[in-house]
């Protein structure tokens, strides 16, 4: 339903924010699962993600794979992060158009000096903390969501140093109120992403259109060996696998083993073509759709 992405300076009070953020979202009308997604979830230790740029790149996309795989119409995904980086922020907000859901940016803005302050707090009480250099490169580094661009907008200010952060913080009582929020024609402040063409097909990535294609044709050749099985040996002059899909034209018996070993090629053929032209079918009447064609030329070819 919902994907908020949490964006700060190091410190600066993103993960709780983010924890009462779920718990108010939980305890409001919300039927939706809230998730949160953070470095601590796979045991990332901050100041060796953020040594260099290598680690910090890989660290960024070991998140984004985390969200890609759980974004979708029945959560709400909560990524606590850095998210400084306004690049990375922007892919975010594609996967979220991808998948068709709210998008909003919850900011912690605390000053540097209080950031630093706490730091300094988290460590002499032992706690996870970055080391000087990490966190004076982090702050450097820091890029400021801007309202004005569409993968900072919605964006809901927090102040933790000013006002505390607590369930009852008017910046996450103005986000539940976004999420839970019902969007019709009237609710012009709402607004659900849509996908277009071009993240539709990347949202799909390539396990997923090998397991669309898999179960396609392993359902087309069920619908050829059923309609075989109860014809009893006599005439076939095609086959239906379903509405708006073409048919299977066979003049002649086809056994399993056969079958299957078409099916091979053509699994093997189409990730081959992926590589250098069009992608792989991401849906499965399109999966469907190229195999029947596959299996006519095929066929008729040494009918």
């Amino acid at each position: 339903m919902a994907l908020v992405v949490i964006c700060g300076q190091p410190c600066s009070g993103k993960s709780t924010a983010a924890k009462c953020l779920a718990e108010a979202l939980n305890e409001s009308e919300c039927k939706q699962t809230v998730r949160i997604i953070d470095e601590t979830s796979f045991h990332l230790d901050r100041n060796q993600s953020y040594a260099n740029m290598p680690s910090e790149k890989n660290l960024r996309g070991v998140l984004r794979s985390e969200v890609d795989r759980s974004v979708s119409k029945d959560n709400i995904i909560i990524v606590d992060s850095l998210n400084s980086i306004k690049g990375y922020r922007y892919e975010l907000w594609c996967l979220a158009r991808a998948a068709g859901i709210r998008y909003c940016v919850l900011y912690c803005d605390v000053g540097e000096s209080h950031c630093r302050k706490w730091n300094e707090e988290r460590r002499e009480k032992g706690e996870a903390a970055y080391n000087d250099v990490i966190f004076e490169d982090l702050v450097r580094r820091f890029e400021k969501p801007d309202r004005r661009n569409r993968w900072d907008s919605p964006l809901f200010e927090l102040w933790a140093h000013n006002d505390g952060v607590e369930r009852s913080s008017i910046a996450i009582v103005d986000v539940v109120s976004y999420l839970t929020k019902k969007a019709d024609s009237k609710s012009r402040d709402v607004k659900i992403l849509q996908p277009t063409i071009a993240t539709q097909n990347t949202r799909f990535s390539e396990a997923n259109s090998l397991y669309e294609m898999d179960r396609a044709t392993q359902e087309v050749i069920n619908a050829i060996v059923e309609a075989q099985s109860q014809s009893i040996g006599g005439p076939l002059a095609s086959i239906s696998i379903g509405q708006g899909l073409p048919n299977i034209d066979i003049s002649r018996s086809v056994g399993l083993p056969e079958l299957r070993r078409l099916r091979r090629t053509f699994i093997k053929l189409t990730g081959q073509t992926s590589l250098s032209g069009r992608p792989p079918p991401s849906d499965s009447n399109s999966a469907k759709r190229m195999f029947v064609d596959y299996l006519n030329r095929e066929l008729g070819t040494i009918a």
